[in-house]
């Protein structure tokens, strides 16, 4: 708590005023959470972040726009993909209190922060000047901040995801940054510009840098520069998935959904006694985490996922039956993922596939596709 206050006062997050007539003050409160860290590079610790309770900000008044984009799982698997094609090197950097750099447009007050409170000025509040972690715009001011910053520096932001920044040289040297929050993936064959960036980084933010690589985003990164290979898995994200749901000592099968399950809207519960049973059990959470495994690094999960997913609105026994034979799936292979393999590399080659299962949606007897396609350049 003292390191967080002591952050929040180096960069000039408030001051103290009277609380003008007609305004009102957010409350606050302190969150704690452990961090796993990084198998390395960082040991796990505790963590306490002081959090506004933006959920009490009146839309017009506290704040007006929030979106903020985040770099696109497809994007960093693309990275990926170039980095093991051309051995590139691949760091990773962490923004400290990332949202306290955010410039706020709005004039917002906060209640001290309990344990806190400065002596003999118990009836101020705090002018908020930088945004703060629970703030609805929060996200938006911290990655407009972060633009801006790039741009100056004379990155171009990709028109295909608004989170990729580059240069080109014309040397044929190149650079990559991907942001997602304040987590920064950096590639580039020449050490020299990752750590020209990093120095630009550190003279306007304050970074914690985590070398080579890893993990980003529950996905472990593994490489084999000599083989000219890197190996994307979810191995532990999907086991504390397993443990949460208690499938952990469940028996595996081989197979994401056996043909046995003929899932469909008359499998759904008709009674009130039904939807009361099933309201009990964590079938939107369970299939959500799927989901998650299935965008990052195991499209094998795709249709099943996506059959299952079709009934979150009234799902049936059945339907938890799948959700649960798609856990035990995931139990025998929670080490698979992706490879990306330099050697099987074919310079311009396009190699597609496609699928159909004929009518298979026993509700609309529609016909569901798949096409995937592989691309080297």
């Amino acid at each position: 708590m003292n390191e967080e206050m002591e952050s929040l006062h180096k960069n000039g997050t408030w001051v103290l005023t009277e609380l003008p007539k007609g305004k009102r003050s957010l409350r606050c409160k302190w969150v704690y959470k452990k961090k796993d860290g990084i198998p390395g590079v960082e040991d796990p610790r505790c963590k306490a972040r002081l959090v506004v309770k933006g959920f009490n900000q009146k839309e017009g008044i506290d704040f007006n726009e929030i979106f903020s984009p985040v770099v696109r799982h497809t994007s960093i698997r693309v990275l990926l993909a170039f980095v093991a094609l051309f051995d590139l090197e691949l760091e990773q950097l962490d923004v400290k209190t990332a949202f306290l750099h955010g410039e706020l447009e709005e004039e917002i007050y906060m209640e001290q922060p309990e344990g806190f409170i400065v002596p003999d000025k118990e009836h101020l509040v705090c002018r908020l000047k930088k945004s703060l972690y629970g703030l609805k715009q929060a996200p938006r001011q911290w990655y407009k901040r972060f633009d801006s910053f790039m741009i100056g520096q004379g990155y171009y932001r990709s028109q295909f995801d608004d989170c990729i920044y580059f240069q080109k040289f014309p040397d044929g040297s190149f650079i990559y940054l991907l942001l997602y929050v304040d987590d920064m993936l950096i590639a580039s064959r020449n050490k020299s510009l990752i750590r020209k960036l990093k120095t630009q980084l550190n003279n306007e933010f304050e970074m914690k840098e985590l070398g080579a690589a890893k993990k980003i985003l529950g996905m472990e990164i593994h490489r084999d520069r000599q083989a000219g290979k890197l190996f994307l898995s979810q191995q532990k994200y999907i086991e504390r998935v397993l443990e949460r749901f208690n499938m952990n000592v469940c028996k595996p099968v081989s197979t994401p959904l056996a043909a046995h399950f003929k899932l469909s809207s008359d499998l759904c519960p008709h009674t009130e006694e039904e939807v009361e049973r099933m309201s009990h059990v964590p079938y939107a959470s369970a299939v959500g985490s799927l989901m998650y495994a299935m965008v990052c690094t195991r499209p094998d999960l795709a249709y099943a996922a996506s059959m299952v997913s079709r009934y979150m609105h009234n799902p049936g026994k059945d339907h938890w039956s799948a959700v649960k034979w798609i856990f035990r799936y995931l139990k025998g292979t929670s080490d698979i993922g992706l490879v990306f393999d330099r050697s099987k590399a074919t310079p311009n080659d396009v190699v597609g596939y496609v699928d159909s299962d004929y009518a298979g949606d026993n509700d609309r007897r529609r016909s569901l596709s798949v096409h995937c396609c592989i691309i080297y350049d």
